[in-house]
């Protein structure tokens, strides 16, 4: 007599799904403490406890599965982004200021999340093409809010405030996450706010 299986009864796509995020949980509990000498394709089955054979119906390799850890890893900290500037009403400064603390504070939260999106981004090259392509959709996001919030500003100008901002932010991040800049989360994002408002006396 068979021994029905875990997933007796679940239709075929939804058993893809679910074992598609079992694998990138496991890929991110794996790579975010170990790094990539921590991923392979069998430390990751073991670690969800599936057969090999489920690791290919959903990914050609961990490079392609590596992505998806990092995409999934990167719409969370966008929607933590969104839901702290949402909060902050409609004041540039203190939307500015909510945005940092949401970076930085996403990114420690949790040390595995700062190992995918930043700290392992920098070498690994799965991570960095990813990187960048981050980078720019958050260079287009600090256009759109700039041009929305001053509507009549210089585009030149613009552009230049909001390419000195995004690169800027991933350096912050790596500095905060490296732990250099110390532990007082709205200490650091003070100074971060001096530097992007200086004060004219």
């Amino acid at each position: 007599m068979s021994t029905p299986t875990r997933w007796a009864g679940v239709p075929l796509d939804d058993r893809r799904t679910e074992r598609r995020g079992l694998l990138v949980d496991a890929a991110f509990a794996l790579f975010g403490s170990g790094g990539e000498a921590a991923l392979s394709v069998r430390s990751v089955c073991r670690e969800c406890g599936l057969n090999t054979r489920y690791f290919y119906e959903s990914f050609s390799g961990t490079d392609d599965l590596l992505g998806a850890v990092y995409d999934q890893v990167s719409s969370e900290l966008v929607e933590a982004v969104d839901a702290a500037m949402a909060a902050a009403g409609e004041s540039f400064g203190v939307r500015t200021r909510a945005g940092i603390a949401a970076v930085l504070g996403f990114s420690s939260a949790d040390p595995r999340r700062g190992r995918v999106l930043f700290t392992e981004a920098r070498a690994n090259p799965v991570l960095a093409a990813r990187r960048a392509i981050t980078q720019d959709l958050l260079l287009a996001a600090t256009l759109a809010e700039g041009g929305r919030l001053h509507p009549d500003a210089d585009p030149v100008s613009t552009r230049v405030n909001a390419a000195m901002y995004t690169g800027a932010m991933a350096e912050l991040a790596q500095q905060w996450l490296s732990g250099s800049l110390g532990e007082d989360l709205d200490g650091v994002v003070d100074a971060a706010l001096a530097v992007l408002f200086p004060r004219r006396d």
